[in-house]
């Protein structure tokens, strides 16, 4: 039987009037809903988090060879700890690595919901790395403006800049899209983090390049403006987080799983639905009001095919517990 859904649910972002605006808030706020059904099943999910964060590192550690190779040749000591500050944080995904791992291992008698949210641990850690960057960003900017430092060899600067910036807003956008894709959060926030990393690089370009044109002030400015933009990366990124933290999820989701279970044959209404994430796994309770002459048997049969309808229009649903009533009868939560 054919199901009609919320229009919603085909994910048709049609943003006709944002212009410049829109754009510049996909960049520091990137839309979501939470997941897309592109990757369905939980294993082949947890390896596409796990090859994004290899990809990424691989890519992210060839930009830190070629800033390194631009440093020998300028022989800046100021853009050589810059360079190994961003190969620093490129290694704050190997946390997320270990929790894409940790997740795929089975529940157990104590972790009765499994390692799901090992996701939102590193999560965490990524939002913590992420002010971080912004603190140091922010105090070396008031520190150079306070005491300016003449910066040499410009033209070098501006190159690592541009090469740091590349590198780390492609690894940005991939981390982003695999993200949404899987429904991680954590992997989301992880290419956040990489956007502010490439942030700080543009800044040292804008810098450099006020300072060619006689403006020292140019580089501490610029630095100060950067470390707003890394503010606004890192509210997105806390939300994106600690929205998950809190079982949060897009009310859209809410209404498809309503629409869905209303449609089933024998439901007169849905009384209650809730939902949350586990990593990057959805896990649905609903309870349905059925007819109150309905048989036990009947009821069961209502429940199990709402629940499968569920799992297969939702295909992040790792799990659905289906509760079954007679619609004069309600439940001692209700």
């Amino acid at each position: 039987m054919k199901r009609s859904l919320p229009d919603g649910h085909a994910h048709d972002h049609r943003h006709v009037r944002g212009g410049f605006r829109s754009a510049l808030r996909e960049v520091f706020a990137p839309h979501s809903h939470d997941s897309s059904d592109s990757i369905d099943d939980a294993l082949e999910s947890s390896a596409a988090g796990i090859r994004a964060v290899k990809v990424s590192l691989l890519a992210l550690g060839a930009t830190f060879l070629a800033q390194m190779v631009i440093v020998a040749f300028s022989g800046s000591v100021a853009l050589l700890a810059d360079t190994i500050h961003n190969l620093s944080d490129a290694l704050t995904a190997i946390p997320l690595w270990i929790a894409f791992a940790v997740g795929r291992r089975a529940a157990t008698r104590r972790y009765t919901y499994g390692f799901g949210r090992a996701e939102d641990l590193a999560g965490l850690f990524v939002i913590a790395m992420i002010a971080l960057s912004a603190t140091i960003a922010g105090v070396e900017s008031v520190r150079r403006l306070v005491n300016p430092v003449e910066i040499q060899h410009v033209g070098w600067v501006a190159a690592a800049g541009v090469v740091g910036f590349v590198g780390n807003e492609l690894v940005a956008v991939y981390r982003i899209r695999v993200g949404r894709r899987i429904g991680s959060g954590a992997l989301v926030a992880d290419g956040l983090h990489a956007r502010t990393d490439g942030f700080t690089s543009l800044a040292v370009v804008f810098g450099a390049a006020g300072v060619a044109l006689g403006y020292p002030l140019a580089d501490p400015i610029v630095g100060i403006i950067i470390t707003i933009a890394i503010l606004a990366v890192l509210r997105s990124a806390t939300r994106e987080v600690f929205r998950r933290i809190m079982d949060g999820v897009d009310p859209q989701l809410v209404d498809t799983a309503e629409a869905v279970l209303a449609a089933e044959p024998g439901v007169r209404s849905v009384r209650r639905l809730r939902m949350r994430w586990i990593g990057h796994r959805l896990h649905a309770e609903a309870e349905l009001d059925i007819d109150s002459d309905t048989t036990l048997t009947e009821a069961h049969r209502i429940a199990h095919d709402a629940e499968r309808a569920l799992s297969a229009a939702m295909p992040k649903v790792a799990t659905a517990l289906i509760h079954a009533y007679p619609a004069e009868h309600r439940s001692p939560t209700a």
